[in-house]
């Protein structure tokens, strides 16, 4: 694998650390400005919903740009960002910042996805996939812990400076890793490559992308409450769970990485009925703290090594498109990790309580594995009529 693609990874920590660090920020940052828990609060959803509208909107813009010189346009804005919002006072100025990053962190990780794609080859897209994600997971599992203690002892504005130092070197290796090459005056323009996205096959993995990431997000977003209020440990376990989900992802992107250039079917079907039924048996046994941790360990693995196929499989039916296809799969993840949430906080109502949410995390993968079935079935069904149908104007024309 090309060392600039670890370079992208590295890119890629700095900014899931930032997606993902306010939630051990929130209090710091609602006394400094004044303002309450639910306003802070609005900064992660201005930030998804930044991601979700980004990804395929800047990938648009960008596309005549050479890949180098977007990428570094993008990652220069996403660290800029992060030192206005250290320095700012004004809270309406944070949340600008945060909508400026996060336009900028989905045009980094469209662009960056293609870009690593094609560095690694046209049959490795699987494991260059994976190295970009494991920049996310690293960020569960270290960057957003980190930030959290960071803030702790420095203050929140501590974390801000910390993501654009760790940006930073991620400049300058992308300078001196990622070649400068020039636009190719023959490559596909924006109508071509909107074109190439409308295939059924792309369309479905998207769509499937999107419901196993929802699922992924409904029951991680709750897991503090399930660990304190359903398994019954202590509020110091809660870092330890959410790590161990995160070593579960770390190790599930690398393993899908592996496989989803040479063996995906297993992985999305066995991965898939697996990960449904982790999570109908998370809710059936969370009260009994050794096994739920130990399935949040595995829910974590099923969850990404699923997920990060199913990007690859995107990039792959794509490959008519080969700067969309990363804006796309990043806004398909995101409508996962903003609909996730909400689809899980609904469920807090009912009789089941916190164990709602990974309840519902099965239903979305159950609704993936039949949306896949179903449309393994109309592809196959079309695909053996266009056969049929070339055969018998192959016997006309013999005939005639």
């Amino acid at each position: 694998m090309p060392f600039a693609v670890y370079v992208l990874g590295l890119a890629v920590f700095a900014q899931g650390t930032s997606e993902f660090m306010l939630s051990g920020l929130v209090h710091d940052m609602a006394a400094d400005f004044g303002v309450s828990l639910a306003a802070v609060g609005s900064l992660t959803s201005a930030f998804a919903v930044g991601m979700v509208v980004g990804a395929p909107l800047v990938a648009v813009l960008s596309l005549r740009w050479p890949r180098r010189r977007a990428l570094l346009a993008f990652l220069l804005t996403f660290l800029l960002a992060h030192v206005v919002g250290a320095l700012t006072h004004s809270f309406d100025v944070l949340f600008v910042t945060r909508v400026v990053a996060a336009l900028a962190n989905a045009g980094f990780l469209a662009v960056g996805l293609s870009t690593a794609a094609a560095m690694a080859g046209p049959e490795a897209k699987g494991r260059a996939t994976s190295v970009l994600l494991s920049g996310v997971t690293l960020a569960c599992v270290a960057g957003v812990p980190l930030g959290a203690v960071v803030g702790e002892v420095w203050g929140w504005r501590s974390a801000f400076w910390g993501v654009a130092l760790v940006s930073a070197p991620a400049v300058l290796a992308i300078l001196r890793s990622v070649p400068a090459t020039p636009v190719d005056p023959g490559a596909p323009g924006v109508r071509h490559e909107l074109r190439a996205l409308r295939t059924p096959r792309l369309i479905v993995t998207l769509a499937l992308g999107a419901l196993v990431n929802g699922a992924t997000f409904c029951s991680f977003t709750y897991l503090a409450p399930v660990v304190t209020e359903v398994t019954g440990l202590s509020a110091g376990w809660v870092p330890a769970t959410l790590a161990l989900f995160g070593i579960g992802s770390f190790v599930g992107v690398n393993l899908g990485g592996r496989l989803a250039d040479r063996r995906p079917g297993p992985v999305l079907v066995a991965g898939g009925a697996a990960l449904a039924a982790g999570w109908l048996l998370l809710a059936l046994v969370a009260g009994h703290p050794v096994a739920a941790l130990l399935l949040v360990l595995v829910q974590g693995t099923l969850s990404f090594g699923v997920g990060s196929t199913l990007i690859a499989r995107a990039l792959y039916a794509a490959s008519g498109a080969p700067t969309l296809s990363g804006g796309f799969a990043t806004a398909a993840l995101n409508v996962g990790a903003v609909a996730g949430p909400v689809l899980g906080g609904l469920a807090l109502g009912t009789g089941l309580g916190f164990r709602a949410p990974p309840v519902v995390s099965a239903a979305l993968v159950a609704v993936a594995l039949l949306v896949a079935g179903a449309a393994r079935r109309t592809l196959r069904r079309e695909g053996a009529a266009v056969r049929s149908e070339a055969q018998g104007s192959g016997r006309a024309n013999v005939n005639s």
